[in-house]
């Protein structure tokens, strides 16, 4: 009889893995099947970071990337087509477990250019450009959760299409948030589109609420030890609070009566970043039914080889949650304000990584020309 894996007890729980990575080398090599079948994979997430990071290892995209730079494309074509093709393959490869899950996961995602963030109408195109060229059914469309980003994550859903909404720092914007998903499964109700083929999860940001929490407590002379790196988990768990009050309102059960699904929290930034915690702690401390984890591979395999699956790390925790966001609040860290800060400051790092994205592409690009 062949023991249980530490991922197997994680889906056991109903946590879905799926892997913050993806590059034309992983899929070559077949990493991804064996994370599928080893690890307990069941979707994909990028972003523009990734993506910089994947074209820098300009050999695996060498034979695609030289008849683009003979027909003359230009540095943003050449990012789509490279981009689109490595997550048109991911989606073929994870399309058995869409199938198996009836659409929940086997989800690859792919994100909007950041550069569009603050405009609605814009981000709107892009997804809808981004769905139409991949075309399969289990990809999603990323689209940040900014001001500007709610009313295109609404339209987008009202057209039929499945987003993943990403860069949720506080629990204000993320009830607005599922306020746009239920919008916009109204909407394409209203249209005569099929609500059980469009799928949405919420990407809430955990490890950076830390980072910044603790690098303010740590600057103060009086801040409780007890306090540090507490804010990240207490944030993330009265987010589930709001997922679990959301969906059992009138207004989701007449969707959901209708073939609709629950939009899952997602938890993002998974990764722990303090060298002193636990490098599985915003996974094994977030063990709730009806989340996904999107892990990068280092945080999969510690989870994998140490992490401690205890069962439903999330029920009944609210009540110390709030007590430790109180406490930092009369310490004068001010929710609103930190929040804020860190969505700003997602969407700077975004926009660093596609001009070093750019960068990349434009010197191989020249390269090949001269090739």
């Amino acid at each position: 009889m062949t023991s249980t894996s530490r991922t197997e007890q994680l889906s056991g729980e109903q946590v879905s893995i799926w892997l913050d990575d993806l590059s034309r080398e992983r899929l070559e090599s077949g990493s991804l099947e064996r994370l599928i079948a080893e690890r307990n994979v069941v979707g994909v997430t990028t972003n523009p970071t990734i993506f910089a990071k994947a074209l820098s290892n300009g050999a695996a995209y060498e034979a695609q990337l030289a008849p683009l730079a003979k027909a003359g494309a230009s540095v943003e074509d050449v990012i789509t087509e490279l981009t689109c093709e490595d997550v048109q393959r991911a989606c073929d490869i994870m399309l058995p477990i869409y199938e198996r899950s009836g659409g929940v996961d086997g989800r690859v995602s792919i994100e909007v250019s950041p550069t569009l963030s603050a405009d609605t109408q814009a981000t709107v195109d892009e997804a809808q450009k981004l769905w139409d060229k991949i075309d399969r059914p289990n990809l999603m469309v990323k689209i940040p959760a900014t001001r500007e980003g709610l009313p295109a994550i609404t339209e987008a859903l009202a057209r039929g299409l499945s987003v993943n909404v990403t860069l949720i720092f506080s629990l204000g914007r993320y009830r607005d948030v599922i306020n746009a998903y239920l919008l916009g499964l109204e909407h394409a109700q209203q249209a005569g589109h099929d609500l059980s083929t469009i799928v949405s999860v919420a990407s809430f940001f955990v490890s950076r609420v830390d980072v910044e929490v603790d690098k303010r407590l740590d600057a103060m002379s009086d801040a409780p030890a007890e306090l540090r790196s507490r804010a990240a988990l207490a944030n993330a768990r009265l987010a589930y609070q709001v997922f679990e009050e959301s969906f059992a309102s009138e207004r989701a059960q007449q969707l959901l009566a209708a073939g609709a699904k629950v939009q899952r929290p997602l938890w993002a930034s998974t990764g722990v970043k303090d060298p002193n915690l636990p490098d599985t702690l915003y996974v094994t401390e977030l063990v709730a039914p009806n989340t996904v984890n999107t892990m990068p591979e280092a945080t999969l395999e510690a989870v994998f080889d140490h992490g401690e699956i205890t069962g439903n790390t999330v029920a009944g925790t609210y009540h110390e949650a709030n007590t430790v966001l109180d406490a930092l609040a009369e310490l004068g860290i001010d929710y609103t304000e930190l929040t804020d800060q860190l969505e700003r400051e997602g969407v700077d790092k975004f926009l660093v990584s596609w001009e070093e994205l750019r960068g990349t592409v434009t010197e191989q690009l020249a390269a090949a020309k001269e090739a």
